[in-house]
């Protein structure tokens, strides 16, 4: 669709992830842009602050004057995360408003732009926000729609717009087949690994999922996709033409000499007729290394050069939960990570342990979704296995109600760490300042990141104190 006809977009559920960068852009792009949602929360605060105009409660009363005015200039961009019963979003659909779900308008976007879509089930949110850190630090125009908040820019919003044409970044989520709606000139495939079985119902569902969004690519299109999905993809389901292999120990865009060090990860690129030699990457782990080979793989083709991209891979800070080091000094080590699948867990701790190989593990998890807990309880007790000490949280239902029988306990006698217990959110602090970890991370995708501040604050004050 176009909007140039458009006066007013009204976000239901503005603060999401997705939904509050494409906020920020209709902001951007100087349309009047309204908002609700269920409750306050930092990012909320930070749309506000911009100038984006928010409600929290869900009356009619709190729709601005100018969105009833005209409703042929309006658009209403909604997210199935707000509840059916929702009065603000009756009232639009009965009232013959124009509704959109974020998906759809990223979908319209693609068609407008050359656009890169990174999918896969993780390592999309790193993966993406590398590929626009290496553009914008190269001076190309580039406008990125992130599933995360960048270090480098603060924000889940990158526009940088120079002479010509400017590329789009987007990440492709296949929850609730939203990935579906994108139609991208290049497309990256991360990992196909089980999830969202609550949507797909089993595995192999999920991997028709991925196969349908191959076929989304334009003609003369372009895939990356990693190894392991490959591999589970199948090649009857590839393109015969224009397919990139890549992973550690891929046989196309690989990585050689990996060095894991306290603060950073040094690699050598191989890909099929170029090598760049001693990279170093300041956000660390081996699957961090892998994201940034199809990074530096797509920037190659677009005549970025080895010497941008060894200092745009130094430069780009990361994304907020994901490796973020808050604390490394002193003796003591704090990590925080929004790892949320068995997977993501294994590869998170995998390379927590090849950086401080001496040092006692403490690992705090928050499970999400009753759902998953239950479909993946035998793999992620394997996973939390890598650490000496297992502290879970109870789950974060988010979306779900509860399911008899499926908590956080259900997991503790598969894990094989040497101490493990279930705790209260509100006894944590205390246990944790009674241990003293000396390496301390916490995971997982629910609200386990309103508590990070105050960890890190009594790990830095335990270092003071040691020093004094």
């Amino acid at each position: 669709m176009s909007f140039k006809n458009l006066h007013s977009v009204y976000f239901l559920g503005i603060g999401g992830i997705g939904m509050s960068a494409l906020a920020r852009w209709f902001h951007r792009e100087g349309y009047g842009v309204f908002g609700y949602d269920k409750t306050p929360s930092p990012l909320i605060d930070d749309l506000i602050a911009e100038g984006i105009q928010i409600g929290f409660e869900d009356q009619l009363e709190a729709i601005p004057g100018g969105i009833l005015a005209d409703k042929s200039k309006t658009l209403i961009i909604w997210t199935p995360a707000v509840p059916k019963d929702s009065k603000l979003l009756n009232y639009f659909q009965q009232q013959g408003f124009e509704l959109k779900k974020r998906s759809e308008v990223l979908g319209d976007l693609s068609e407008a732009y050359y656009s890169i879509a990174v999918a896969g089930t993780h390592g999309k949110t790193t993966t993406s926000s590398m590929i626009t850190h290496i553009f914008k630090s190269s001076g190309r125009s580039i406008i990125a729609f992130l599933g995360g908040i960048t270090q480098n820019y603060q924000s889940n919003l990158v526009m940088h717009q120079q002479k010509g044409d400017a590329l789009m970044v987007v990440e492709a989520d296949e929850f609730d087949r939203s990935f579906l709606r994108l139609s991208p000139n290049e497309a990256v495939i991360t990992s196909v690994d089980a999830d969202h079985l609550d949507i797909y119902g089993d595995e192999n569902h999920l991997l028709d999922g991925f196969k349908e969004f191959i076929k989304r690519l334009k003609k003369k299109g372009r895939l990356y996709i990693q190894q392991g999905a490959a591999q589970k993809i199948g090649d009857a389901d590839l393109p015969k033409k224009r397919v990139s292999m890549y992973g550690l120990r891929s046989e196309g865009i690989h990585a050689e000499n990996i060095q894991a060090r306290p603060g950073s990860f040094v690699f050598d690129y191989i890909g099929k007729n170029l090598e760049i030699k001693g990279l170093e990457l300041f956000i660390p782990g081996f699957h961090n290394v892998e994201n940034a080979l199809v990074a530096i793989g797509i920037a190659l083709t677009h005549g970025i050069s080895p010497d941008q991209i060894r200092e745009a891979l130094k430069t780009f800070k990361g994304v907020k939960r994901r490796f973020e080091i808050h604390v490394n000094e002193g003796g003591k080590v704090f990590i925080d990570d929004y790892a949320h699948h068995p997977e993501e867990i294994r590869a998170f701790l995998s390379s927590v342990r090849a950086m401080f190989p001496a040092k006692h593990l403490t690992v705090v998890f928050q499970p999400h979704l009753f759902s998953r807990t239950r479909d993946f309880a035998p793999q992620f007790a394997e996973s939390l296995s890598l650490a000496d000490e297992v502290i879970l949280l109870e789950i974060y239902p988010a979306r779900e109600l509860p399911i008899a029988g499926v908590n956080s306990s259900m997991l503790l006698e598969g894990i094989q760490a040497q101490t493990k217990q279930v705790l209260a959110k509100s006894e944590l602090l205390e246990y944790l300042e009674s241990r003293n970890p000396e390496l301390l991370v916490t995971i997982g995708a629910g609200d386990i990141d309103r508590l990070v501040p105050e960890i890190a604050s009594f790990t830095r004050s335990g270092i003071n104190q040691n020093e004094v």
